[in-house]
């Protein structure tokens, strides 16, 4: 047996000890295996997908220290909370410890005392830091969040160029891990670049997680949609954001008045009340947290069963990395997208209120045109999220999406999309498509008149409809590849050479007409979700064994002060419901059960079904 077998047979040992699982998951052991084999690594995995596994395991086996860069201090504490629960070694330095706590962790570390080290990218860039890790052996530093290396990436964060210099500055050069969650083909070239990965291993697994239902909604009383919704999931944990300060403000509000447990989190409210609020969904003392993008990335919360975007996000990326906060432990969740024609323009005036240079501020408009386009399309919305990343697929439809469960026949619609391409094609391809509908439309509005447009053939010729159903006609068509919008704030709508086919008679365009994809039940996709998929899953858990063990689980959680889920998650439990573990070999061979959390927290849940006998 060679080395790397060696190390691959103590990496799934240290998997069942440690975290409780006999396998790896899609994608983990390929990287892992890459990681021990010494060579740089960038892995692409979805939210919950187990990056973190990637490097921790590796950490245990190479000789040294693995250094963890890690974007959020709430990140850190989570990731090192639920490693020392397992029995793992590891520390955190970031500025809520004293100078005297940052000596002492790093003194255990020269000791050999600590496996993995988390820090922030800020900290690379300081002179005693870098002179003090340069006398420590560091095997491997790990770069969670890469993306955010690249100004192209959703968050971009200056102090991520400092990982190159510093691995540079050490004595002998260590592997470099790097993961993150999303990444379009020009941020994976940034990260190489960036980073300066020398010749990486690259892995891009499963952005389409099975157990997430995506929706996107149109049409809907968005208020009205997230209290029914709140309320029927009461029981369930979830996060719902919004694109501004004011409305996560009136829905918070609104849920309370509701009798809802809710809390809230936005960079104009006190540290004091974020950080309340946090601990409080944490801890599953409260359910539902209203929040702006500034809440999320250092959650590691595994049992969010659903994340409504009350607004459209800025773009597929943040889409991706938010909804993916649903269902990390693998069971099934929803992620309910609300989408308007607003959120167009609230997304604009963002873009235009952030001071960024031309290039930049044009990848932005490029990037929400997308957002948009995929928020419009009839086809499976898991094609559309793994088209936007470049993640090859068999085009099987996912059968679980909003799109896939929309269950109205395809209309020709080729005659109203030949009207409009014939009145955009009139209208020399230089105007947006409001503008279009307004034509259409037959309006008598002054930008109309000014340009002489009432006199055009295709002037009234959809005057049955209202401009709102003409312009989600455009931007259907928009999303199917017939027609096309220029970037920028004001974007000029031009057609593609598909709607020259139609123009001719050459293709007939069918379509579902444009009207709400769902009803306006709010529980109508949970409901047909688990109804489906998962007949054989979770609806064969005896919810009041469930619920007994979540207050078993509550109670070990108060008393060790840590969140719910790092004692065991849900998944973890609802196994237990079904197998009824009577012995320490039982629990053992549960998912998630791993020698260290039996030994600290096992027996009562033991001892609760050796009672039902």
């Amino acid at each position: 047996m060679n080395l790397l077998e060696l190390h691959m047979e103590q990496a799934q040992s240290f998997l069942q000890k440690y975290y409780g699982y006999p396998d790896f998951r899609e994608g983990q052991r390929k990287i892992v295996e890459s990681v021990l084999s010494g060579s740089d690594t960038l892995g692409i995995m979805p939210t919950g997908g187990g990056k973190s596994v990637c490097y921790q395991i590796p950490a245990l086996i190479l000789p040294g220290l693995t250094l963890v860069v890690s974007p959020l201090i709430s990140l850190m504490k989570d990731q090192v909370d639920a490693l020392t629960t397992m029995g793992v070694p590891a520390a955190y330095i970031n500025s809520t410890l004293s100078g005297k706590e940052v000596n002492d962790r790093i003194r255990a570390a020269k000791r050999g005392e600590i496996k993995l080290l988390y820090v922030a990218p800020e900290r690379l860039e300081l002179d005693w830091f870098r002179e003090e890790m340069s006398s420590l052996e560091i095997s491997c530093v790990a770069v969670d969040e890469a993306h955010c290396v690249s100004q192209w990436g959703h968050d971009f964060r200056t102090s991520y160029l400092a990982v190159s210099p510093f691995v540079n500055s050490l004595p002998e050069r260590p592997i470099i891990a790097a993961f993150t969650a999303t990444a379009t083909p020009e941020v994976m070239d940034d990260m190489i670049r960036l980073l300066r990965l020398e010749d990486p291993a690259l892995f891009m697994t499963g952005l389409g997680r099975d157990n997430l239902s995506m929706s996107v909604l149109r049409g809907e009383n968005k208020r009205d949609f997230v209290l029914n919704y709140a309320e029927t999931h009461a029981h369930q944990p979830g996060i719902v954001y919004a694109a501004t300060r004011k409305e996560v403000d009136d829905l918070y509000e609104r849920l309370r008045q509701s009798g809802i447990p809710a809390g809230r989190y936005h960079a104009g409210l006190p540290d004091r009340e974020r950080e309340e609020s946090q601990e409080a969904f944490l801890y599953d003392d409260i359910r539902v947290m209203v929040a702006t993008n500034a809440f999320g990335m250092g959650i590691d919360k595994s049992n969010v069963r659903y994340v409504i975007h009350y607004n459209m996000p800025k773009n597929m990326e943040a889409y991706v990395q938010e909804a993916g906060r649903a269902g990390r432990d693998g069971e099934p969740s929803d992620c309910i997208l609300l989408f308007s024609p607003q959120d167009i323009m609230t997304q604009k005036f963002l873009i235009e209120q952030n001071p960024q240079d031309g290039d930049r501020k044009r990848n932005e408009y490029r990037k929400l045109q997308q957002m948009i386009e995929y928020c419009y399309s009839t086809s499976c919305l898991k094609w559309g999220m793994l088209d936007y990343f470049g993640e090859a697929h068999d085009r099987k439809p996912c059968g679980i999406c909003s799109s896939c469960r929309d269950e109205r026949e395809l209309v020709d619609m080729t005659v109203d999309a030949q009207i409009i391409f014939s009145c955009i094609h009139r209208m020399r391809e230089r105007f947006g498509v409001s503008l279009v509908a307004s034509v259409l439309k037959g309006s008598q509005n002054k930008k109309v008149l000014q340009y002489g447009f009432e006199t055009l053939p295709t002037y009234g010729m959809m005057r049955r409809r209202t401009e709102k159903e003409i312009s989600e006609l455009i931007n259907l068509l928009i999303a199917e590849g017939y027609l096309a919008l220029s970037e920028g704030q004001y974007p000029i709508v031009r057609l593609l050479p598909l709607s020259v086919d139609v123009l001719k008679g050459q293709h007939q365009v069918m379509m579902r007409a444009p009207e709400p994809i769902l009803s306006k039940t709010a529980s109508s996709s949970s409901n047909r979700r688990r109804g489906s998929a998962y007949d054989d899953g979770p609806s064969a858990v005896n919810e009041t064994v469930f619920e007994q063990l979540r207050l078993i689980r509550r109670e070990l959680a108060e008393r060790d002060r840590v969140p719910s889920y790092i004692i065991f998650n849900d998944a973890t439990l609802r196994e237990m419901s079904l197998v009824c573990p009577t012995s320490e070999s039982d629990m053992l061979r549960i998912k998630g059960v791993g020698e260290v959390k039996y030994r600290k927290y096992g027996r009562p849940f033991l001892e609760f079904f050796q009672n039902m006998e």
